[in-house]
């Protein structure tokens, strides 16, 4: 009985550490954004409703070259803090990219696609964890 209370106990110290590096991980795609000065910069904890990810991050940029801009300082911080790009759709026309980073996925919207399909409205709800930043 002792074993299986001492391997929960790891189990359950793992999974707090991977939660809080994943948390460390969404604060440098955060700050990535703000410092080039995208906009409505959330990240959303989604974690207990879907497999696809732990967190999705949304953003704005002002016009197709500054989403591309965004999305190019976000790749580059990302990968500096060991984040590994699964995956990239969209760059080429700059008006909605993903990211998909495993655990979190970046989405950067030119603003009139941002408003148009409101995919933070599926995600966000009053007992949703969120995290804004500023730029």
């Amino acid at each position: 009985m002792d074993n299986i209370n001492e391997t929960q106990a790891t189990v359950s110290e793992l999974e707090a550490r991977l939660r809080e590096e994943i948390r460390r991980c969404v604060n440098v795609i955060g700050e990535a954004g703000a410092s080039k000065k995208a906009n409505d910069i959330i990240a959303v904890r989604v974690a207990d409703k879907t497999i696809l990810a732990d967190w999705f991050m949304f953003m704005s940029g002002t016009s197709a070259v500054h989403v591309k801009s965004v999305c190019d300082e976000v790749e580059d911080k990302a990968s500096e803090a060991g984040l590994v790009l699964r995956r990239r759709e969209g760059y080429n026309d700059g008006r909605w990219i993903v990211l998909d980073y495993a655990s979190i996925i970046v989405h950067i919207f030119h603003p009139e696609e941002r408003e148009y399909y409101n995919v933070e409205r599926l995600w966000v709800d009053e007992t949703t964890e969120t995290i804004k930043f500023d730029n």
